[in-house]
């Protein structure tokens, strides 16, 4: 026997997955930013060329932070494949339209740098990027993530206050302004990418028809979000809002599809998928009802980001696995 046929014999070890579907990471990035468009759009209409600032601060930001930090700890740069770009645009959709351009910066390089690169780079974070740097700012600028204080300079044809802060501090009877069809279509006040719902599902479901995420998270997630938003407003009408209130405002339509299903954070088994879901939208409904934040999508996500590498020890069973060890 040749030395070539015991090269090509050899057993190879290899984590999984070990079927590639053939999608390419600038492929799944730029089918995620095609989905993300109509949103998009809809913001700069409503707000103009603030809206325009943010988006193109974020996403020049995160890649400049990308390349440098790439180059500093003499990584081979990725730039090119636009994972860079991509957690800049979604930082960017979570942000009122009135950001400071130096934080919206600020938020793109903790989001690469500690969300991304710390960790060895893209597939390798725990975390969703974009979330890191969002939280950093959100909770060391609150003034300027505020959407009560930073929407007020803005005329819009719709009401001008947070749906989610009226019913945190004034209950559910307070809601008579706002409707459900309005809130659908997007007149509210919020993240400049995650408020036009009807174009954030339409979005999502662009990405399960191409395949690139599948139904389990987005499903599970709102399916949380209303089962425990129907508990609340069971036990007491007038003071927390219907399940239908709890799907229409705030980032839960955004972080069902989003931001949940982010690939390195989120579990790759179904059962497994289904469970952080409803982790996500459990988290985000009791964010909402006892904590001092009006929205809790981001906390819930990261909070599950922290479990999934428990649940993702829930795995399928390998047949014949159970006649082998009782034989």
């Amino acid at each position: 026997m040749t030395a070539q046929d015991l090269q090509s014999r050899k057993l190879l070890f290899s984590p999984a997955p070990h079927v590639h579907s053939g999608a390419s990471i600038s492929g799944v990035v730029l089918t995620f930013m095609v989905a993300l468009v109509p949103a998009l759009v809809f913001g700069i209409m409503t707000y103009g060329m603030h809206a325009v600032r943010v988006v193109s601060v974020a996403i020049a930001s995160a890649m400049a932070a990308e390349w440098i930090l790439q180059k500093l700890f003499r990584q081979p740069v990725t730039v090119h494949d636009g994972s860079a770009a991509l957690v800049g645009l979604v930082l960017a959709m979570l942000l009122p339209p009135s950001v400071p351009w130096w934080l919206v910066a600020l938020g793109s390089f903790v989001s690469i740098l500690v969300g991304k690169q710390v960790f060895g780079g893209l597939g390798g974070s725990p975390f969703n990027p974009a979330l890191i740097g969002w939280a950093a700012i959100r909770l060391s600028w609150y003034e300027h993530i505020n959407f009560d204080f930073s929407m007020v300079q803005y005329d819009v044809p719709f009401p001008i206050d947070y749906p989610l802060s009226v019913l945190k501090w004034s209950g559910a009877e307070a809601l008579t302004q706002f409707h459900a069809m309005d809130l659908f279509l997007g007149k509210q006040i919020g993240g400049l990418g995650t408020t036009a719902i009807l174009l954030l599902l339409i979005g999502g479901l662009y990405l399960l028809i191409r395949g690139v995420i599948t139904w389990h998270i987005p499903v599970s997630f709102l399916g949380g979000v209303a089962l425990t938003a129907l508990l609340f407003w069971w036990t007491d009408s007038a003071k927390y809002a219907d399940p239908v209130f709890h799907l229409l405002t705030g980032s839960v339509m955004f972080g069902a599809f989003f931001l949940a299903t982010d690939y390195s954070s989120s579990p790759a088994n179904s059962l497994a998928m289904v469970l952080f879901g409803l982790g996500c939208g459990f988290f985000t409904v009791l964010f909402r009802v006892w904590s001092v934040y009006p929205d809790g999508v981001v906390f819930a996500v990261l909070i599950m980001n922290i479990l999934n590498p428990l649940l993702d020890k829930i795995r399928p069973k390998v047949p014949g696995k159970e006649e082998r060890e009782a034989a």
